[in-house]
């Protein structure tokens, strides 16, 4: 009896251990008939290999479709995977098997299109998952996800380089809106799945479930372990209780580390890089577009979107909150320094509009345009250049209307200011919307765009929170003389309403208080200082009417090159016989079309001459300088960017030379930095702005050292001694608030914030009071302590002296000056010299 019950437990055992197989034998034999792909292996190649960066950057092999598979038995798979040096495990199954012959077989042109794209990206995700303690073999889920596509959108809505779901990017910080989604971020979207996948990790203990869980959700996986029975916990243990999708997510991920591994023995070529793509960041805290960036600094709007895919319709919606624009570094400086110019060009045609009037005459009352003064108190702390973006004008508008001769402003300070608002007037004041009645005057009706100045004695209330008082503002005209205005309409320049009226840009610029060559759609300019200019304009213009000559009136959907077409001639000639320099065109406009419209238009003859680039100079700086756009002096110059170089000759309008000339010359003196001085507070105890500082002492940045030698005005430099030492504040972080953002803002180095505030690193909360100015928490230390050693530090991979200078409290400026480097290029492995603090 005994030996027949050992028979029954043997065989018993027996059939549980055929039942029941190891994971390791799963691992190893699972077979799968039904597999799933995932989406980014139905990514369109063709379309792809448009990618601006692809076609700009990178070396592909294009025939790599035509080149056949290298045959590779089993043990070679099993011997290369188990070569990898990787955390997660690598084992290999016939499922397996089956995502490396789809890479290397039928999708062998989409792997090649990854390891360009995988040049620029992929020291992104290696950065975000070394700095979260994360194995570097996940950087290939992206591979997998969105084969690295930062556009790539799954048909659930999953997008971006790593496949966020909406509900689940913004439970990791990311933003999703209509005009941002960070999802598309490279580097937000990578820092985000780095927190992520180890959030899963914890939860689970084990790559290859937290790897699932991170494409089907941790209900999923859940759910398949408690089917699977108690103590399972291997992705390969639940296989089949997995939804049919998330099964070959596992095998993908261990497919794609191998073939973005091992391409060349599957004859598929190296990807190579053209040149490197260097970068830095700018922070944004009003609303650009992409085009006003593209135009003005000539960037293709391509490439500003390969470097910023998260702005979903080309809009930096910087009002909201400051954002952050990637360019290439070497443009940087240019968009700070032509940030005005930037923001301002073709303002009118990219503006959202914040308040809308309807127009309603029914009760007897209409609205115009008129400009009023208003009355601004200045608040504790408030700059001038808060004070004129409020009211939409210029600091240096301010200045003229007050009478200032610096940027400083005093508490309780009463500015006049002069904007342009819509007020209601009586309908029967308004000539123009009045209908033709008997007693209607006689006098003949003005052009449509001009108005003659007339005395307004009717009152006009304001609604204005911080206006003491207001007063109906209009130009005074000259004695007996009618002076004649133009209301500005789109698509009109400073050039082309000059030439219409016979004058020249400088005359306009002067008659209206205009420092640059824009002027915003809506504004009326004074267009005649004389009866002498009024009349000549008229007969001008009565002569040109009376005159046979081709017009041609622009209707829906014409552009310049089509209208050049239809007439054989050029877009050049139109823009020159019509004045006209903006690249649209409104429907209604009569244009002329034949080359003797260029005898009839008495243009002013602009006189140029030559200025010599010095070191220091932008190109920004020099056209500011001589009251010109940058668009303009590049045109003058013929120049396709802004590099320019020490000792060139540069054209620039001769006007703007001459009155350069005749500005008193501004006395400077030496400042010597001392410790804990910042540039914002040197330039303000100085009376001066960053900017001013900043050209003065040809600085690109903010960076100073203790003992440098800075010029600064000599009259501030006179009243410096009779000004009390400067008293510290405080600043309240607001979301999305870094300690470089802040120490830009208030003009003073991380390292200060850092030693006012007793921090050590980086990290700042919303909400985190911080002190601004006064003695330092760390001054008491200080005495004792022995200066600190310089450090040295070993590049890795995605690093950039940015990175490592914010990693050490110091600046990239610092780190090139101590290892003697001249640009920003460094090498994996280099070895830098790191300035003490």
């Amino acid at each position: 009896m005994k030996k027949l019950l050992a028979i029954l437990i043997l065989a018993g055992s027996a059939v549980s251990a055929v039942a029941a197989p190891t994971v390791l034998s799963i691992k190893e034999s699972i077979t799968d008939d039904a597999i799933v792909y995932p989406y980014s292996f139905e990514t369109d190649t063709e379309a792809l290999r448009n990618n601006w960066y692809l076609k700009n950057f990178a070396v592909l092999d294009t025939d790599v479709q035509l080149k056949n598979d290298v045959p590779t038995s089993k043990e070679d798979y099993i011997e290369r995977l188990q070569a990898l040096p990787t955390i997660i495990e690598m084992p290999y199954n016939d499922v397996v098997r089956s995502y490396i012959n789809m890479y290397t077989g039928k999708r062998r042109g989409l792997v090649e299109q990854m390891l360009g794209l995988s040049i620029y990206y992929m020291p992104f995700f290696e950065q975000a998952l070394e700095k979260e303690g994360m194995p570097l073999e996940l950087k290939y889920l992206p591979v997998i996800e969105s084969a690295l596509n930062p556009d790539a959108v799954s048909p659930a809505g999953a997008a971006g380089l790593w496949q966020f779901m909406i509900g689940t990017a913004k439970d990791m910080g990311l933003t999703v809106n209509s005009l941002v989604d960070e999802r598309r971020d490279p580097i937000r979207s990578s820092e985000a799945a780095a927190r992520y996948l180890k959030q899963l990790y914890k939860a689970y203990g084990d790559w290859s479930l937290a790897i699932a869980s991170y494409n089907c959700g941790p209900g999923s996986v859940n759910r398949a372990l408690r089917r699977a029975g108690g103590g399972k916990k291997d992705f390969w243990d639940i296989y089949y209780y997995l939804p049919s999708e998330t099964r070959g997510y596992v095998p993908a991920f261990i497919a794609a580390n191998y073939v973005m591994n091992y391409y060349e023995d599957h004859n598929i070529g190296k990807a190579l890089s053209k040149r490197p793509v260097v970068t830095d960041t700018v922070m944004v805290k009003q609303d650009i577009y992409f085009e006003q960036i593209s135009e003005v600094l000539g960037i293709p709007i391509e490439e500003l979107k390969i470097l910023n895919p998260q702005y979903r319709k080309n809009i930096i919606p910087g009002n909201t909150r400051p954002y952050a624009l990637t360019l290439p570094s070497k443009q940087c400086y240019a968009y700070i320094s032509s940030e005005d110019s930037i923001k301002n060009h073709k303002a009118d045609v990219y503006r959202h509009r914040s308040e809308v009037n309807i127009s309603d005459a029914s009760d007897g009352y209409t609205t115009v345009e008129k400009r009023v003064t208003k009355s601004h108190r200045v608040r504790s702390r408030e700059t001038i250049s808060q004070v004129a973006r409020k009211y939409g004008v210029t600091t240096s508008q301010i200045k003229k209307w007050n009478g200032l001769r610096s940027n400083k402003l005093k508490k309780n300070q009463v500015l006049k200011i002069y904007v342009t608002q819509r007020v209601k007037v009586p309908v029967e004041n308004n000539d123009r919307n009045k209908p033709t009645t008997p007693t209607a005057p006689t006098t003949p009706e003005p052009d449509s765009s001009t108005t003659t100045a007339q005395p307004d004695n009717s009152s006009t209330e304001v609604d204005e929170s911080t206006t003491d008082e207001t007063e109906v503002f209009e130009p005074k005209p000259e004695k007996t003389v009618a002076v004649k205005y133009h209301k500005v309409r789109r698509g009109e320049t400073l050039g082309s309403i000059a030439r219409r009226y016979g004058i020249s840009v400088s005359q306009l610029k002067r008659w209206n208080g205009l420092r640059s060559n824009t002027a915003k759609v809506g504004t009326t300019l004074k267009v005649s200082n004389s009866a002498k200019q009024s009349k000549s304009t008229t007969t001008t213009t009565t002569t040109t009417s009376n005159e046979k000559q081709k017009y041609y009136t622009v209707k829906r959907g014409d552009s310049l090159s089509s209208i050049a077409e239809r007439f054989g001639v050029t877009v050049a000639q139109l823009r020159e016989w019509n004045g006209i320099e903006a690249d649209n065109i409104n429907a209604g406009v009569r244009i002329a079309v034949d080359a003797s419209a260029s005898r009839r238009v008495s243009k002013p003859e602009v006189k140029t001459s030559t200025y010599t680039v010095k070191k220091g100079d932008g190109l920004g700086a020099i056209a500011e300088r001589h009251g010109m756009t940058l668009q303009e002096i590049r045109e003058l110059n013929g120049l396709k960017d802004n590099n320019i170089q020490v000792g060139q000759k540069l054209k620039v309008t001769g006007k703007a030379s001459e009155e350069r000339n005749e500005k008193p010359e501004v006395k400077t003196s030496t400042y010597t930095v001392k410790k804990g001085d910042g540039l914002g507070a040197i330039a303000e105890r100085h009376g001066m702005t960053l900017q001013e500082i900043r050209e003065l002492n040809g600085l690109k940045n903010n960076n100073i050292q203790v003992g440098q030698k800075l010029k600064v005005t000599g009259k501030a430099s006179e009243e410096r001694s009779e000004k009390p030492e400067a008293k510290s504040s405080t600043y309240t972080v607001k979301k999305g608030d870094s300690l470089g953002a802040i120490a830009e803002r208030f003009g003073v180095t991380v390292d200060q914030l850092r030693d006012w505030n007793g921090i050590k690193g980086n990290n700042i909360q919303a909400g985190q009071k911080l002190t601004i100015g006064g003695k330092s928490k760390s001054s008491s230390k200080a005495g004792s302590s022995k200066s600190a050693k310089a450090k040295s530090h070993k590049v890795r991979s995605g690093e950039s002296l940015g990175v490592i200078a914010e990693k050490y409290g110091t600046t990239a400026a610092a780190i090139r000056r101590a290892n003697g480097i001249k640009g920003d290029n460094i090498r994996v492995g280099q070895t830098l010299k790191i300035p003490a603090k």
